[in-house]
């Protein structure tokens, strides 16, 4: 068993960014939704539908695939652990992520990892998102 984020209750999201804030506050000490590992767009039009992007932590990730440094590696359960003295800040991760869930910062240039820590879904006040158990590789993008 490993434990990975997800998406649970997409229609229950309001658009309150409060994981995106919780994500940032937690990692670069700052309440900003520009650093988050994760977003949420608004679509328009009368639904108010949102998109939320976020890791599922991939067993075989395609952003470490893809990074000619080694930057990122792939971390025990799923996901990646980002290493930023390797990172030559190339963009590759980003573009090579099939979920266009890899967020990157644009000021230091160098991608925004997601944990798998479960804090966004902590502060999620409808339940939106949860830290999940998975039993197998099957249940993982990308395997």
């Amino acid at each position: 068993m490993r434990k990975v984020m997800r998406v649970v209750n997409r229609a229950q999201c309001i658009g309150c960014y409060s994981c995106m804030y919780a994500c940032s506050r937690t990692y670069f000490h700052i309440a900003t939704t520009k650093l988050a590992a994760l977003r949420v767009k608004n679509y328009a039009g009368v639904e108010g539908a949102f998109s939320i992007r976020i890791c599922i932590g991939c067993t075989h990730p395609d952003c470490a695939a893809a990074c000619p440094t080694e930057a990122l590696t792939i971390r025990e359960g799923g996901g990646v652990i980002f290493h930023e003295e390797k990172c030559i800040h190339c963009y590759k991760c980003v573009e090579a992520c099939t979920l266009n869930a890899m967020q990157w910062d644009p000021i230091a240039r160098e991608p925004l990892v997601c944990h798998q820590c479960g804090i966004c879904a902590e502060y999620c006040p409808n339940d939106v998102l949860a830290l999940v158990e998975v039993e197998d590789d099957r249940e993982a993008h990308n395997d």
